[in-house]
């Protein structure tokens, strides 16, 4: 994090229960602007939970889930928010909307958070190009006027589809799939598959991009095409990250931040150098207790 960096998504004690268990407990961090956030922690730890609140899959059962888009000046306004029961505040400057209180829908639609999941889920029988212009379906709908212009190609209608198309090539392209256009998705290799899916989600032009567990199954090789273009989305694109992943190699190389939970509690937060030597992270990894890391540690090799 930069000392000029600005906050996008703040998450405030948030607790998530399910009956007598307690998956999240009083879980505070904040994701950054033109950052990759990465979550990250043991089996079990609650980072797919986070995910699912932060979504909206899931309704948290306390806390505070914030996201602006626009002037940072707006997080003045959150208590505000808050106080009056609105999912969202809109101002000339941009728009503060609370999370935890919108369906996963209008998470996604309106406040612009694409998310893609651990299980691939594609349209198979589509090609690729169509599974990236089904991502645009809301906006060719509004542009059709809910009518038969869509069906006609009449009006605003032809340029919208134009522009959905011209997207869905730029992203074809920027993935490494341009000679694959009219391939079926599901014959694709794994780890075209799963930048496929990154790319149908930034073809909904998100603030925030959710992955979890990308790098799941892949090689060497396609791990090294992820994080290529996992960075250029940060880099390029006015799109933050999100990131859950078990394989550390991708975390230290692309993540800017890292927060760490361990049973649902954060245990460390900050910067990648500082939370791979974070002696409560490394005794959460091996499954041992804070003083018995060095040991544990000589013993695997470490």
């Amino acid at each position: 994090m930069t000392a000029t960096a600005q906050a996008l998504l703040e998450v405030e004690h948030l607790t998530m229960r399910f009956g007598g268990l307690i998956a999240v407990g009083e879980l505070t961090f904040t994701a950054y602007r033109s950052e990759i956030t990465a979550l990250i922690g043991p089996n079990g730890a609650g980072k797919t939970t986070v995910f699912n609140c932060i979504t909206g899959f899931y309704k948290p059962t306390e806390g505070r889930i914030g996201l602006v888009h626009g002037s940072e000046s707006l997080w003045d306004e959150l208590d505000t928010l808050t106080a009056y029961g609105n999912r969202k505040l809109a101002r000339a400057d941009g728009t503060l909307f609370l999370l935890e209180r919108m369906p996963d829908y209008l998470v996604a639609q309106d406040a612009r958070v694409a998310r893609t999941f651990q299980n691939i889920r594609l349209f198979s029988g589509m090609t690729v190009l169509e599974n990236l212009l089904v991502a645009q379906h809301n906006p060719l709908m509004l542009a059709s006027g809910y009518t038969l212009l869509g069906v006609l190609g009449l009006g605003g209608y032809a340029r919208s589809e134009r522009a959905a198309i011209d997207k869905a090539r730029h992203w074809i392209e920027r993935i490494g799939l341009a000679d694959r256009a009219d391939d079926p998705a599901g014959a694709l290799p794994y780890g075209a598959q799963r930048r496929l899916e990154i790319a149908r989600a930034m073809c909904t032009d998100p603030v925030l991009l959710c992955l979890d567990e990308p790098a799941a199954g892949l090689n060497p090789r396609e791990s090294a095409e992820l994080n290529a273009l996992i960075l250029s989305i940060r880099d390029e694109s006015t799109t933050s990250v999100l990131l859950i992943e078990h394989d550390m190699s991708v975390v230290m190389e692309i993540s800017d931040h890292v927060v760490v939970l361990d049973y649902g509690v954060k245990i460390a937060d900050g910067p990648p150098e500082m939370v791979r030597n974070d002696q409560k992270v490394i005794a959460a990894y091996l499954g041992v207790a804070d003083e018995e890391v060095a040991a544990a540690e000589a013993e695997v090799g470490l």
